[in-house]
């Protein structure tokens, strides 16, 4: 069953999941990111090729040919993925396919209206039986 891992206080969010990211990665493992929209998909892109002064995070795009073989792939889109290792959710909604992976990370900011969004998502995991974890960033770094 997939465990499901809530990181709040996460902001900036896109500067977080790229953090997350980084570390999760260097755990060999492969991360899908699931954005909301085309604009944050590519807003993403764009900051994981500048993140890191020294190295690199290879990724690309779900559609890319190179995708299958790269440990990063961010989409809009419910797509398949070669892998289903960890998922990084950065809609305002559950991913529709979430349960394949066997970690979905869920950034929640700290304005009001994510917090509210985030709870739904909570409750949704909760009362469907998900093992759930709780991680503060205000008190403690990514």
């Amino acid at each position: 069953m997939t465990r499901i891992d809530f990181y709040s206080n996460a902001e900036p969010k896109l500067q977080v999941a790229c953090r997350l990211v980084a570390k999760i990665i260097q755990q060999g493992l492969r991360v899908f990111v699931y954005a909301p929209d085309e604009n944050t998909a590519r807003a993403f892109d764009k900051l994981l090729w500048t993140y890191q002064a020294i190295g690199f995070v290879a990724h690309c795009m779900a559609r890319d040919a190179l995708a299958s073989e790269t440990p990063v792939v961010i989409a809009c889109e419910d797509v398949e993925v070669a892998h289903h290792q960890v998922m990084i959710n950065l809609h305002a909604d559950s991913p529709p396919s979430f349960s394949r992976f066997e970690r979905l990370v869920e950034l929640v900011g700290a304005g009001d209206d994510d917090r509210q969004l985030a709870r739904s998502r909570f409750r949704f995991y909760r009362d469907r039986g998900y093992e759930i974890n709780h991680y503060d960033l205000s008190k403690a770094g990514v």
